[in-house]
């Protein structure tokens, strides 16, 4: 008899959703407003490994949605009150709603059941969005947190998620920061402790089977 598959199942495909975080043109592709965090996702591999999940996703019929941050061309709502906030407004590449740079970033695949959140202010894909509301109509249990950065939003993710109750996973080779060995300290140090870290072909697995 078989020893039962934990990762297996948090990673239910009825239960589970896949988050991609920033993984738009404006923060990891080619005209990035952060071009040294656009190269290590790209260099790195991170990023197809990203589009490898969300593929296998769609076809396990894993919900997936994509969290992008943008702003309004006058600023209205934004936050100012972080030094992060006031640099990004002087940055020569704008996340601004309705622009190129907001939309999913190739080679990312997004399908017509994917939901995409967008949000104007704060630091969290789900904190003050429609995220949350969303996965618990859909019977979601565990989120699948991908992207970027390593230094904010991801782990603003997880640690949301976790205070909202759902079971996190962090593909580690599926998330990106800067400097690179700060994303390796912080998964081992921080993310470890409240999230299951496993790889991105740990998941596909799971989803393949």
């Amino acid at each position: 008899m078989s020893s039962p598959d934990p990762l297996a199942a948090q990673l239910a495909p009825a239960s589970t959703a896949l988050l991609t975080v920033e993984c738009q043109r404006g923060v990891v592709g080619a005209d990035s407003a952060l071009p040294e965090l656009a190269h290590q996702v790209r260099s790195t591999g991170v990023l197809d490994r990203i589009a490898e999940l969300t593929a296998t996703a769609h076809r396990a019929g894993v919900q997936v949605l994509h969290a992008l941050a943008e702003r309004r061309p006058d600023g209205r709502g934004a936050n100012r009150n972080a030094r992060l906030f006031r640099a990004a407004e002087r940055l020569p590449v704008r996340q601004l709603a309705g622009s190129s740079a907001v939309q999913v970033a190739e080679p990312v695949p997004v399908a017509e059941e994917d939901l995409v959140v967008r949000r104007l202010h704060g630091l969290s894909p789900l904190a003050g969005t429609d995220v949350d509301a969303l996965l618990r109509n859909l019977g979601v249990r565990t989120l699948v947190v991908t992207g970027v950065s390593a230094n904010v939003a991801v782990p603003n993710a997880v640690f949301d998620a976790v205070n909202l109750g759902y079971t996190a996973v962090v593909p580690a080779d599926a998330i990106a920061g800067v400097p690179a060995d700060y994303t390796a300290a912080m998964i081992r140090h921080t993310l470890a402790l409240v999230a299951t870290v496993t790889t991105a072909d740990e998941v596909r697995a799971r989803w393949t089977d």
